[in-house]
């Protein structure tokens, strides 16, 4: 065994369980450390390996896992894993760049600070690689908004995005607000982001070769964040509160003068680069350590070059320091002054503070001791866990339930059924978080929030990009499999109901503790379902981001893998919306009959919201989905489409509803709806959209369908003041009353 020899500072004494729980390292793990080094570490060694072996660096429970996902494709520019993002080409000399990050712990301590540094990280990682950002989404839970501090955690979170992102200038265009009881002790707060870049353009996060200089750029470095990395990496429980250093605070006027500096320093010089990164989750440590990895090399830190701006910081605080607004640059020696000289007219400042070796140790000096000296392959060596996995038998039971056990929604109720479904905070409008956010800054944003799916384009080309966020929780609990396949199969779906092809997949996988055979159950069986239905649309995995630990002494939270998608299409200027348009226009479902069997409540809001009841069957249909994908694409590009709505909560009534609302316009549904009421109306099958086209185009629809083998039925048509969908017959008013107020009344009474 190779003894490393150790740093010139004292090695750690025995380390007790309080310093390892700090840095969630277990004690065979820092056993594990120290036969790999040959030694105990120092304490700075110690810091590091903790930071970098935590399962937010060091993905122990999951990384084993992503194998299953399908990672290439003809357009993919990047390898899963190896950059700070995902980078797809998009054609016309055009290349668009993703990645969707957690910043869920900090959010449940701090929710306006955690979740706008949130923004800054996602938004980094992006402009890291040279790309310009161009729009961020989110997907949010909470627990029951009728708790006071569910409420002030919805409201901080949506503020710090809010406030983070519209200082940037960057339009959050899309995500998704869902309410569940198991989010109250530990919200998911993830967020995503969008740029874009000439082909050629990118750069890569790698130190490069031995004399290479190492630049930190932007924030000065502070305490805060310190055990950020460690902090995700654990549960939440009482004494959480007390972490609240572990939270950063961000400065998004400063970021902007980074993003700008960094993206134009890429693109007019990239030649005085190397590499470029983030200083993220671990700070200096991750950033440099990862560089370094990349580039098969050693690296030399000197932490007293470090700008701080606080007094008296240890080099293990300046090294594991999550202070916001950092990038490392990898400068060739000759263009330091050059980089520095860039920095400076964006009145950032860029220092030396190491540079890149070429025996693969990673050397940390304070002045002329030295306090670390660990192999880079130590570091990023994490330990990879497979533990037991069990369905969790309650799930599975609930999972066998028939929906059909449950008496049929008596007609004269179907209007009080529509209404309470309208107003539950999962299905009602959103507007109150979107409003909050500046969607239009940069006036390149088509589709707007609230729709499927938001489209954006990309000036001087004709194709524009389509993007959204989707994470069914409730049917993943039930169902892993099926669920997480049926989180990319209605991705997909609000893609391409904006004419949009589906091309790639950025994912966050929010479980709670895999230690546990229930919950890595769970995750090993979402990856799977993912995993198939993203090979059925063409979609490859390009980047992601998985959180564990996501529980508190109450509950685990509901397995909720989220799923950011992204589509092209051809011509922006025809995006298809979800609002009805035109009196008399024709109102179809495509993808099955109205007739729905009772099975299709399971895992269903109607169940949830008027029965109290999360159970039954979760079904998906991956052949189906495609199929449906490929008629809404071909009739939007063929432009027979008046407007497009997928079915999802709430079934078919609520899409008909929503598109009603978004265009304020009535309907007349006079089609039949089956033996079953209920699952006629609030069935929530997959494969299927509301449609609308004129008279004209109804033949060229069908002549679609009918290739593609997707079963289409006329519903009705558009018209009047009224809602008409069979046995519901309400005012159009009422329901567009009910369905923006629910929020509102929620958040602001």
């Amino acid at each position: 065994m190779t003894s490393y020899p150790a740093p010139t500072d004292a090695p750690a004494a025995e380390v007790d369980a309080d310093v390892l729980a700090q840095i969630a390292l277990s004690r065979d793990e820092y056993e594990r450390a120290c036969d790999m080094l040959g030694r105990a570490p120092s304490d700075v060694e110690l810091g590091m390996i903790g930071a970098l072996w935590s399962e937010h660096c060091g993905y122990k429970h999951s990384r084993s896992l992503f194998q299953h996902f399908p990672t290439e494709d003809e357009r993919i520019l990047t390898k899963l894993g190896d950059e700070n993002a995902g980078a797809i080409d998009i054609g016309d000399g055009w290349v668009a760049v993703m990645k969707i990050e957690s910043h869920n712990h900090p959010s449940a301590i701090e929710p306006y600070e955690g979740a706008a540094t949130g923004v800054g990280g996602i938004v980094r990682d992006i402009f890291a690689m040279g790309a310009q950002p161009i729009a961020l989404l989110d997907s949010l839970r909470f627990g029951p908004l009728e708790d006071q501090r569910n409420r002030r955690l919805c409201v901080g979170v949506v503020a710090g995005i809010g406030g983070y992102g519209n200082c940037l200038g960057i339009p959050t265009v899309g995500g998704e607000l869902v309410i569940g009881d198991s989010y109250g002790g530990n919200p998911l707060v993830n967020a995503m982001c969008l740029g874009i870049a000439p082909r050629g353009a990118l750069i890569s996060a790698t130190a490069g070769p031995s004399g290479t200089q190492l630049m930190i750029v932007g924030a000065d470095t502070g305490r805060d964040g310190l055990h950020g990395a460690t902090f995700a990496s654990v549960e939440l429980d009482e004494s959480s509160a007390e972490r609240r250093p572990a939270v950063q605070v961000g400065n998004p006027f400063l970021e902007k003068s980074l993003m700008d500096a960094c993206v134009g320093l890429v693109r007019e010089h990239r030649d005085w680069l190397e590499g470029l990164q983030d200083c993220g989750a671990a700070g200096i440590t991750s950033s440099t350590v990862e560089m370094a990895e990349r580039a098969n090399a050693g690296i030399r830190i000197q932490t007293q070059s470090v700008p701080r701006r606080e007094s008296g910081m240890t080099p293990y605080e300046v090294m594991l320091s999550e202070s916001q607004e950092r990038m490392i640059a990898a400068v060739k020696p000759a263009h330091v002054s050059d980089v520095e000289g860039w920095f400076d007219h964006w009145d950032l400042h860029a220092e030396v503070i190491g540079e890149v070796t070429d025996d693969g140790i990673a050397r940390v000096f304070d002045g002329e001791l030295e306090v670390a000296a660990a192999p880079v392959s130590l570091l990023t060596g994490a330990p990879a866990y497979m533990p037991d996995a069990e369905r969790d038998p309650d799930a599975e039971t609930r999972s066998h339930w028939d929906p059909g056990s449950v008496p049929d929604l008596h007609s004269s109720d179907a209007n009080d059924a529509l209404l309470a479904l309208l107003g539950s905070p999962n299905i009602a409008s959103k507007r109150w978080v979107y409003r909050q956010y500046d969607h239009m800054v940069g006036t390149n944003t088509v589709v707007t929030p609230g729709s499927d799916a938001a489209v954006l384009r990309i000036r001087g080309v004709r194709q524009g990009l389509a993007v959204c966020t989707d994470g069914p929780g409730r049917a993943v609990e039930l169902d892993p499999y099926a669920g997480s396949a049926r989180a990319v199969a209605e991705a997909a779906r609000n893609i391409a109901c904006t004419g949009a092809r589906p091309i790639a997949v950025t994912d966050c996988l929010n479980f709670a503790n895999p230690e546990r055979a229930s919950i890595y159950y769970q995750l090993r069986e979402s990856i799977r379902g993912m995993a198939d239905a993203c090979r059925a649309f063409g979609t490859p995995v390009v980047s992601g981001n998985a959180s564990l630990y996501n529980e508190s002494e109450d509950s685990p939270v509901t397995p909720t893998p989220v799923v950011g998608m992204l589509g092209i299409i051809s011509d922006v200027n025809h995006a298809v919306r979800m609002a009805f348009q035109d009196e008399g226009d024709e109102i179809w479902l495509l993808g099955a009959s109205l007739e729905q069997a009772a099975s299709t409540l399971g895992g269903s809001e109607y169940l949830a919201v008027l029965q109290n009841k999360s159970a039954g069957p979760i079904d998906v249909d991956l052949e189906a989905e495609a199929a449906l994908i490929e008629v809404l694409v071909e009739a939007a590009e063929r432009g027979i489409l008046k407007s497009a709505h997928d079915c999802s909560d709430g079934g078919v009534a609520v899409a008909i509803a929503e598109s009603a609302i978004a265009g304020e316009i009535g309907t007349v549904i006079d089609a039949e709806f089956g033996a079953r009421l209920d699952s006629a109306l609030f069935g929530e099958a997959g494969a299927r959209a509301i449609v609308s086209v004129d008279s004209v185009a109804r033949s060229d629809l069908l002549e679609i369908a009918a290739m593609l083998g997707v079963h289409a039925v006329k519903l009705g048509s558009v018209g009047g003041n009224r809602l008409k969908i069979g046995e519901v017959d309400l005012p159009l008013q009422d329901v567009t009353d009910a369905w923006n107020s629910a929020l509102p009344n929620l958040l602001d009474g």
